[in-house]
């Protein structure tokens, strides 16, 4: 790094942060952005919520490993976002809430509803204690004999001082920024890697069977390096996943109407497959430069210092410091509104409350990355255990009249159990995501469709009304408006 890149660096970060810390005064505008945001933003700051350093980096070190069929792993996101906005975007934006969880907690019972908050919570604490350390691992090579906890450190505490500073409103602003910017950094160095190494030639060279396009490296099922039974595994537990995902459902509740909702979650699951996409085919052409690279995590640094001249190379930093700021701010706005809405409904218009939970919430991320987290790809995959396990309770309660309370606490309990139990058995070397999602998924829906059966609900809540949270809204506003008169 020059002093250039530096400068460009420090320049653009200021410009980033600083272009987002608007304090908000009012708690609907600290945690749902005053369901104003349009498609635009909101297409930004879904594809930003879900692109972010740790899949980053294990996505391009799969890349690197296995070549132009990594994009497999790519496909989970299209697929998975694609399923949330066919089963539950509008659904989501109809109950209009606060949280996630704050659903279950009308639909089941507050007991669930809080049970539900402390998994999707643990989940969130998981994912961004993956994101520290991924960006650690970005900003090192740049920062060059600093210790790990001092980079990790200063970075969750300006980032939280951005998230406490203006909320859900300061997230999706710092959003639409690093969209912008990372629509020009990717396909800029897919472009200057496609060019250096003339891209089929290099992929051939590189390849162990000499020759990565033909059929047979596509259909390789038991490959070591990227099985496809894992790939599927991944599809399926993602479906489950992102449909009950605080960081989504946040800000769709965020969005304008909607067709606003719908429409920017299936723009931004094609957007996020492209961007992914486009990594890993970058990192697969980084090994005609470098053949044995001893952490295949780091892909992603060394592309941006081997390939962009100087000048590009700050420009690069900071703009994956924008993709860990986005994400990282927006999952701890999404746990701060879960635990004031479903822990405190005294805490729900007190903001200084908020930024005090932000700041919680960012140490225990800080303090995760630096002391559990070793492999990024399997951490982050090993933290959604606990969400997969409400995936009955939620598309029970969304289309099933019948799903009762019972059913819904035998599927979760079913549900977290078995994925701990396939992880504890089978571990990572064994594969434990294909029996997780081909025998956990029966098991989930299965126990909580045999249970609701044999104990049903005395009267069965359908999901929320639309039109309603826990600020009141025009359909609360007008009935107290016609008691009134």
């Amino acid at each position: 790094m020059t002093g250039w890149d530096f400068a460009i660096f420090a320049a653009l970060t200021a410009c980033l942060l600083g272009g987002s810390f608007f304090g908000a005064r009012r708690a609907e505008t600290f945690l749902v952005a005053d369901r104003r945001v349009g498609l635009f933003p909101l297409t930004a700051t879904l594809v930003m919520t879900e692109f972010n350093t740790a899949t980053l980096l294990a996505f391009a070190a799969v890349g690197y490993r296995v070549g132009p069929r990594a994009i497999g792993l790519s496909a989970v996101f299209l697929i998975g976002l694609a399923w949330y906005t066919i089963t539950v975007a509008r659904k989501w934006k109809q109950y209009n809430g606060i949280s996630v969880a704050g659903w279950f907690s009308r639909r089941y019972g507050p007991a669930l509803g809080r049970t539900a908050a402390v998994l999707l919570i643990l989940a969130m604490l998981g994912f961004s204690a993956t994101y520290v350390k991924s960006l650690t691992l970005l900003l090192m090579p740049m920062l060059g004999g600093v210790s790990p906890w001092l980079v990790s450190g200063g970075l969750c505490l300006a980032i939280a001082a951005v998230t406490a500073s203006g909320g859900l409103a300061s997230v999706v602003r710092l959003d639409v920024l690093g969209f912008l910017l990372t629509l020009v950094l990717l396909p800029t160095l897919l472009a200057i890697g496609w060019w250096k190494h003339h891209g089929l030639d290099a992929w051939r060279t590189a390849s162990a069977s000499g020759a990565p396009l033909e059929l047979e490296y596509w259909l390789r099922w038991d490959d070591p390096q990227l099985p496809w039974s894992f790939v599927i595994s991944l599809v399926a537990l993602t479906c489950l996943t992102y449909i009950c995902a605080p960081w989504y459902g946040q800000k769709i509740f965020a969005a304008a109407n909607e067709r606003t909702a719908v429409a920017s979650v299936a723009a931004a699951s094609l957007l996020v497959f492209l961007l992914y996409a486009s990594v890993q085919v970058a990192a697969s052409l980084l090994a005609a430069d470098a053949a044995e690279l001893s952490d295949p995590q780091l892909a992603v640094p060394l592309m941006i210092q081997l390939w962009l001249p100087v000048g590009l190379r700050g420009l690069a930093y900071a703009v994956l410091l924008a993709v860990a700021t986005t994400t990282l701010a927006g999952v701890w706005s999404a746990m701060v509104a879960m635990s004031v809405s479903d822990f405190g409904s005294s805490w729900i218009d007190r903001v200084n409350v908020q930024r005090g939970l932000t700041v919680l919430f960012a140490t225990a991320s800080w303090l995760g990355g630096n002391l559990l987290v070793d492999d990024i790809l399997n951490r982050l995959i090993l933290a959604n255990i606990p969400v997969a396990a409400l995936a009955f309770a939620l598309l029970g309660g969304f289309y099933w009249a019948g799903a009762s309370r019972a059913g819904a606490w035998a599927s979760i309990v079913v549900g977290t159990l078995w994925g701990v139990f396939c992880f504890v058995y089978w571990g990572e070397a064994g594969g434990y995501t294909w029996y997780w999602a081909i025998l956990g998924i029966p098991l989930i829906f299965g126990s909580g469709v045999i249970v609701s059966w044999l104990f049903p609900d005395g009267s069965a809540t359908l999901a929320a009304s639309p039109n309603r949270d826990v600020f009141g809204t025009r359909s609360d506003r007008s009935t107290l408006a016609m008691s009134k008169t």
